[in-house]
């Protein structure tokens, strides 16, 4: 993860690898398939002039807008990466086991705060995860409700079934609203990670505020997604705009 600059398209080749296969991102990060075909209908119409980079932005943005979420004004003018390092996205991408301190340092190494880790973490209101991701937390976790741990370990068992998926919001799995705050004060967030927002700790009252009223969730959600949008992005002479989203020029 080397900033906002398309790195995570890129296919391996003989003189890297990737991020596709991080271990945030392997077997989980998919629609690389769709991106591939907006890049294809853009280029035919825009000829190298709109970056792959700009392309997810825009897509995150109009994804949101589709499952009922707000909109924003997306800043554009990114460039392509011309490498991508599985080492970097191992590194600085969060994983689903880490504590709230953990959470809140790697997100400050961004330059993103309290307010926007919360807020940005308010995502998961739609999505998937893989059973390995969350087995952890509905075996040994005692911040999780009974129920919620039982009905996912039917399908999540100890061992195996590492690719078995869930969602991360139950109740509106595909509407972007403010029911994964809500989750969290019923002790019912899928991943460890999830949880430790609303555990007794600093950001207790962001999700309460957030799970209460969603128009404040979207207001907060829309800063911090231009925040993180802004994050060491490639410009000017820097990178390229490639023509194929998974290879270099």
């Amino acid at each position: 993860m080397q900033g906002c600059d398309g790195s995570i398209l890129l296919d391996d080749d003989s003189t890297f690898i990737g991020e596709k296969t991080a271990l945030a991102n392997n077997n989980s990060a998919r629609g690389f398939e769709l991106v591939d075909d907006i890049k294809a209908e853009v280029e035919k119409t825009c000829p190298g002039v709109v970056s792959c980079a700009d392309i997810l932005a825009i897509a995150a943005r109009d994804s949101t807008v589709v499952l009922g979420g707000p909109s924003w004004k997306v800043k554009l003018g990114r460039r392509d990466s011309i490498t991508a390092s599985r080492a970097d996205a191992n590194k600085f991408i969060p994983a689903p086991s880490f504590t709230l301190s953990a959470l809140k340092s790697n997100f400050h190494a961004q330059g993103l705060s309290l307010k926007d880790l919360v807020a940005l973490s308010g995502a998961h209101t739609i999505g998937l995860a893989r059973c390995t991701t969350f087995r952890a937390h509905i075996y040994n976790d005692s911040n999780i409700d009974p129920s919620f741990a039982k009905s996912l370990q039917h399908k999540c068992p100890r061992t195996g079934k590492d690719n078995i998926h869930r969602r991360l919001d139950l109740r509106t799995p595909i509407s972007f609203d403010n029911f994964y705050f809500r989750n969290l004060l019923k002790k019912k967030g899928l991943l460890r990670s999830d949880q430790e927002l609303f555990n007794g700790k600093s950001a207790d009252s962001l999700v309460k505020k957030y799970a209460a009223d969603s128009s404040k969730f979207f207001k907060q959600f829309t800063k911090s997604m231009i925040k993180m949008s802004n994050i060491k992005p490639l410009t000017g002479n820097s990178g390229q705009i490639r023509i194929n989203c998974r290879k270099v020029n």
